[in-house]
């Protein structure tokens, strides 16, 4: 078993963290062009694409998240995870974390494109 932080041993590991990114990445596009369709863009996967955060807008107060909404929700799904790996075991761990886990990325996602938009629209 690895230590939190270091790096993966197993090719399968890293194809797991560079999934979970990657599913964060979908979400974000898929939940900009959802947006751009509803207000109407002509190119909406160009709207989604282009879509830019503002470093600037991080606060110190939580810890760089924009808001305690983003850190509750990044709290929240470690504790979720913690607490199916520390509950389950054998195949119903595996398969609960093949379904809690692309879930909490998702949730973040969309949590991370509600504060982009929040802060694009009071500029």
């Amino acid at each position: 078993m690895t230590l939190a932080r270091s790096f993966p041993d197993d090719a399968t590991e890293w194809w797991i963290f560079l999934g979970s990114f990657a599913l964060y990445v979908l979400g974000r596009w898929f939940f900009a062009w959802r947006q751009a369709r509803r207000e109407g863009d002509d190119h909406p996967v160009r709207a989604a694409f282009a879509e830019e955060d503002d470093s600037d807008a991080m606060t110190a107060a939580t810890g760089g998240f924009r808001s305690y909404r983003q850190f509750s929700g990044f709290i929240v799904g470690a504790v979720t995870v913690v607490l199916v790996v520390a509950l389950t075991d054998g195949r119903l761990r595996v398969s609960l974390l093949w379904v809690v886990v692309p879930l909490l990325v998702v949730a973040l996602s969309y949590l991370d494109f509600r504060e982009a938009r929040k802060a694009r629209s009071r500029v």
